[in-house]
């Protein structure tokens, strides 16, 4: 759009506000303006109303050209929030500005991958590991829902997604849940396991799903883990 000393303020700072605004300072007889003008364009123009371009011909509105305190031109300004954001002056090629533009874009523009974590549904994350596998983030997010059904299926799925990253607390939970079967009084249950622990290995590793299922903030974690030291030593 083309931008006057009388309309700057609606168009530009106002609008600023909710979208990025290009002020490309131009006048007709810079040639230098002629060869910048038609990149602004396309390169704005791709982002499909992301990001605003306002022309601002020096001539007729020296007001404008003022506020910028413009030495030459072409001269462009970035206004996010009715502030400036960035600047550059004389004639740039393609890739330049594309950056210059895409700047502007990246605070504000989640990515495919982002957006689809966002989501959290089943077929969000699995499209978000197919663009990226193996991504923590995702892989804990799809074993989680996994883990919820009652399908043997899904929670051995589970087990295979979350062995594919570096092991942590959350993926060491989501694991003892699959492996442990639903029990109502934990520390009874690792009172029956304690007297066995050394000796049968998948007692201990039952024993340590029960402390995975309580997890590391839980009050009774750090003492049944104490006298998992105390049988084993």
């Amino acid at each position: 759009m083309d931008v006057t000393d009388a309309t700057f303020q609606a168009e530009v700072l106002d609008r600023s506000a909710q979208v990025p605004v290009v002020v490309d300072l131009w006048a007709p007889w810079c040639g230098p303006c002629t060869q910048l003008g038609p990149i602004l364009e396309k390169v704005v123009g791709e982002t499909g109303g992301r990001v605003i371009l306002a022309k601002v011909n020096v001539d007729e509105n020296p007001g404008i050209a003022q506020a910028f305190q413009a030495q030459s031109i072409p001269a462009v300004h970035a206004i996010v929030d009715g502030r400036p954001a960035d600047s550059f002056t004389g004639a740039q090629g393609e890739a330049f500005v594309r950056d210059f533009v895409t700047r502007l874009l990246s605070p504000e523009e989640p990515s495919e991958l982002e957006r689809l974590l966002a989501v959290g549904d089943e077929a969000s994350l699995r499209a978000a590991l197919e663009a990226e596998p193996d991504h923590p983030e995702a892989v804990v997010a799809l074993a989680a829902l996994l883990v919820e059904r009652d399908d043997p299926g899904d929670r051995d799925e589970a087990l295979v997604l979350i062995a594919g990253i570096p092991e942590t607390p959350e993926t060491r939970h989501l694991a003892a849940l699959v492996r442990t079967e639903p029990i109502d009084d934990i520390e009874g249950r690792l009172a029956e396991l304690l007297g066995s622990v050394k000796s049968d290995d998948e007692v201990r590793q039952a024993y340590v799903d029960l402390l995975d299922i309580l997890g590391p903030d839980d009050p009774r974690t750090a003492e049944w883990r104490r006298r998992l030291t105390s049988a084993l030593f």
